[in-house]
């Protein structure tokens, strides 16, 4: 029971500070988890699993360590207590850590519905996956399949600290997807679908994720390469929240601090157009990265991180805040043998006022990506290069599928030349709609 769990946090605490630390948190992190496989009607994997770590941090002074155990035994967390202060007293000074002021503290907990009770039948999620794979089977083209999946979990986290913190929330989520293949030989192609969701009631129909999933594939068959030049980009929405992630990573504290990021100079300039807004909402009800406050028990918002293209804040913990002489954001997050580190909650782009068929409209010849391959991304400058995969765009429509191209520019022009459809669904927990991007270099033949 979490108000048992949070006592035996306590009483590790104590034996911290009995063994020489100052202060000091810890958290405990248990989780469960089902999964199944299905491929070709027959079952291919059935796990289950269940996890329960305790993690300590101690400061001697300005030092820090952090030690964790799966056992939480009383000899044991005695013995978690004194290695981490022996561990802490042989580390540099760290000027920068130290816990939240009692004044910083979360107070006001919201409930968020970010836990659905109910623990699935395996039955259940069989029969989801089976679904799935039939319906993708059943479209005309498809030759093969890759399987479908089917996973539900839950976990627990709970976080006390020696400023007087005391608090435990629970989440759960459920996801399944198909993907299969269509053609033969060389000519053979892959493509899948996907929904996730907090409670299974929310989740798509298993019928709609395969026959989603083969359609896609289908229409992947014998692609071209089209001639390389400058021409617009349109990113499907399965791959714009790739965009919205290498904006979360230039705008995370922990790289502002170390001076690695693209934007470390941009804070309150115009970063994308006028009508862009990116979101942060980590108390978005039934939300799959939700939480009712931070990892250092700071409470957090739903925040602008772009207001009309302009960049508002960046993701900031107690010690990249004071790294920067800044104060904290509430995006501190942890796990239970690690230091709090920023990270975004709920983050998506908001919805624009065009249509996706307008967005695409609008172009005579250009691409339409709904895959990437790679992780070319710079940091530090910006440059962006990654392999591509999608449709060919002429007059407006999409023409003939597109394979193994390369697509490149740099985020900072990317950014603000981006124009967002209005067809914004939240699947993910890093979203974003359609997006399309003014020019890039295309790679091609």
């Amino acid at each position: 029971m979490p108000g048992d769990m949070l006592e035996l946090l306590q009483g590790l605490l104590s034996s911290a500070k009995k063994a020489g630390a100052d202060a000091g948190d810890a958290v405990h992190i248990e989780s469960r988890s089902l999964s199944v496989g299905q491929r070709l009607g027959a079952p291919e994997s059935l796990e289950r699993s269940e996890s329960a770590d305790v993690g300590l941090r101690v400061f001697v002074g300005k030092r820090q360590a952090i030690v964790s155990s799966s056992d939480i035994s009383a000899d044991a967390l005695d013995e978690l207590a004194t290695r981490a202060v022996a561990m802490a007293g042989a580390v540099p000074e760290d000027p920068y850590c130290g816990l939240a002021d009692p004044d910083q503290l979360a107070v006001d907990i919201p409930t968020l519905d970010m836990c659905d009770p109910e623990e699935p039948e395996p039955e259940t999620l069989i029969d989801w996956a089976d679904r799935a794979e039939d319906a993708a089977r059943a479209v005309d083209g498809v030759t093969n399949s890759e399987g479908a999946e089917a996973g539900w979990g839950q976990a627990r986290v709970s976080v006390i600290a020696s400023n007087g913190f005391s608090q435990s929330y629970a989440g759960s989520h459920y996801s399944l997807s198909a993907a299969v293949l269509a053609g033969s030989g060389t000519g053979m192609e892959r493509d899948y679908d996907y929904t996730g969701a907090v409670y299974a009631g929310d989740l798509e129909s298993p019928e709609a994720i395969g026959t989603s999933a083969g359609e896609r594939t289908v229409r992947r068959l014998n692609p071209k390469k089209p001639a390389s030049g400058q021409v617009p980009v349109v990113y499907d929405p399965r791959v714009s929240r790739s965009l919205v992630n290498n904006f979360a990573n230039a705008v995370n504290g922990a790289a502002i601090a170390r001076d690695t990021s693209f934007l470390k100079d941009r804070m309150g300039e115009k970063i994308f157009a006028d009508t862009i807004n990116i979101i942060d909402d980590p108390h978005r009800h039934r939300g799959l990265r939700s939480k009712p406050f931070d990892g250092e028990g700071v409470p957090n918002k739903r925040r602008g991180v772009i207001e009309d293209g302009v960049l508002t804040t960046w993701f900031l913990d107690l010690r990249s805040a004071r790294q920067l002489g800044l104060e904290t954001t509430g995006h501190a997050s942890r796990g239970a043998g690690s230091p709090p580190s920023p990270s975004a909650s709920n983050l998506y782009m908001d919805k624009g006022s065009v249509s996706r068929d307008d967005l695409i409209g609008e172009i005579k010849s250009g691409l339409y990506v709904t895959e990437l391959i790679g992780f070319g991304v710079n940091g530090l400058t910006g440059d962006y290069s990654r392999g591509a995969a999608g449709f060919w765009i002429e007059d407006g429509e999409l023409a003939y599928p597109v394979s193994e191209v390369t697509i490149a520019g740099n985020l900072k022009e990317m950014f603000l030349g981006l124009t967002a459809a209005d067809d914004l669904k939240l699947r993910y927990g890093v979203d974003a709609p359609t997006v399309r991007i003014e020019a890039m270099t295309l790679a091609g033949v």
